[in-house]
């Protein structure tokens, strides 16, 4: 059901809540049910003999060109989220008084360029991270003084290392005095995770983007299309043409596809992977369908009232998505663990936090980009975890006994 929140701002659908609040998005029934007789099918397939699979691979049909990507599926606009943000943090009641509202966000959220964007003074970190409490008290003196401040990524100011605590440990010290001015915090969820387990007393009452579940998520995939093009996007399945936009109170009646609710699920309402996927999952129009096709109906296609562009999209279960093989080696859930917990790491950085050798750090990097599970960034210096590959990353260390976020049970 939609909300007023909702309504008010589609490029932050569901408004901010409470951290505690945040629940992963259920996957649809279907797609529980459909899985559950796959499981059962391949089992008895392996018994018997192998079959052809029941739906074949979609890789070969046209992707969108870059431009059409850009046009049909662009990045949030940093301002627009930054307006929405602050507009809520006025608003809840919860937040008001506070010096310095603190949000936590899961990974490629883009929360970090958002808060970037806010006009406010933002805060850098410096250029050596091992510093002495003394010297990182100091530091923050100088920097909280002043007009108001933001710090757009809380995880750039440390790391995992008996030197690297300092800065966030005066940090917590100074927002328990209230003694840091007035300021706004953004912090990656597995940052967050581990300070709240190493200082489980913190003085902040996080807010956190509401989850995108299904329905949220069709109308902010539908708001991002129509921000560039200036219509609703009409995209249907490849495989059976039911409708995943436009948003449904754009259109008539016309039949619509699980595809979003199962997405949302897969992407456990993270924005940023979610996004990444449909990316993935978004084909060119076929040319048969001039012609007509079986997928389609004149009640479906007169239903649709908009006359914006149009696509397909391939079924989740159809697309190749990163996994992690057994060839990334031993050391990688370290490298994994490290790149989430700092939101990006250098090499250099990588070994002083794992333990491990530049040789090994480099060896496992390597194998970790073949697989497209991380991706460099910022001129070729920083290392992250990319959107496509995070599900994966996340299962993994879940696997291998690593704290984990809270985004995602």
């Amino acid at each position: 059901m939609s909300t007023e929140t909702d309504q008010e701002h589609p490029c932050l659908p569901g408004g901010l809540i409470a951290l505690e609040q945040w629940q992963a998005p259920e996957t649809s029934i279907r797609k529980t049910l459909r899985t559950g007789v796959r499981d059962i099918l391949d089992q008895l397939r392996a018994s018997i003999h192998p079959e052809e699979q029941a739906f074949r691979s979609l890789d070969d049909l046209p992707l969108l060109t870059p431009d059409r990507l850009r046009q049909y599926a662009p990045p949030p606009d940093a301002a627009e989220v930054t307006r929405a943000i602050l507009a809520q943090l006025e608003t809840r009641e919860a937040l008001r008084g506070r010096s310095v509202p603190f949000l936590v966000v899961p990974p490629f959220s883009g929360l970090a360029r958002s808060l970037a964007a806010s006009g406010r003074r933002v805060i850098t970190p410096p250029d050596h991270l091992l510093l002495s409490e003394q010297d990182a008290r100091s530091w923050w003196q100088r920097q909280l003084s002043g007009d108001h401040w933001v710090i757009p990524e809380l995880a750039d100011f440390w790391l995992r290392h008996r030197s690297g605590l300092s800065l966030l440990k005066e940090l917590f010290a100074l927002l328990a005095s209230d003694k840091a001015g007035t300021g706004l915090i953004g912090c990656s969820s597995w940052c967050w995770q581990f300070w709240a387990n190493y200082l489980p007393e913190l003085p902040v009452a996080p807010v956190t983007p509401a989850p995108l579940d299904g329905e949220r998520l069709v109308r902010w995939l539908d708001h991002l299309a129509r921000s560039q093009t200036g219509q609703s996007l009409t995209v249907r399945m490849t495989h059976d043409g039911l409708y995943v936009l436009p948003a449904p109170e754009q259109a008539g009646q016309i039949k619509y596809s699980s595809f979003a609710q199962d997405l949302a699920s897969l992407a456990r309402g993270n924005p940023g992977v979610a996004l990444a996927i449909w990316r993935r999952a978004l084909r060119a129009r076929p040319e048969a369908e001039s012609e007509g096709d079986d997928v389609k109906s004149e009640g479906d296609l007169e239903a649709v009232t908009s006359s914006g562009p149009g696509c397909w999209v391939a079924p989740l279960d159809q697309l190749s998505l990163p996994a992690v093989p057994q060839s990334v080696g031993r050391h990688s859930s370290h490298v994994l663990h490290a790149l989430l917990l700092h939101e990006g790491l250098s090499e250099e950085q990588l070994a002083l936090v794992t333990g491990l050798s530049h040789r090994e750090v480099d060896l496992t990097l390597g194998r970790c980009q073949r697989a497209e599970l991380v991706t460099v960034v910022d001129t070729g210096t920083y290392f992250h975890v990319t959107p496509l590959g995070y599900p994966a990353v996340r299962k993994y260390l879940l696997s291998r006994g690593y704290p984990a976020d809270g985004f995602g049970e």
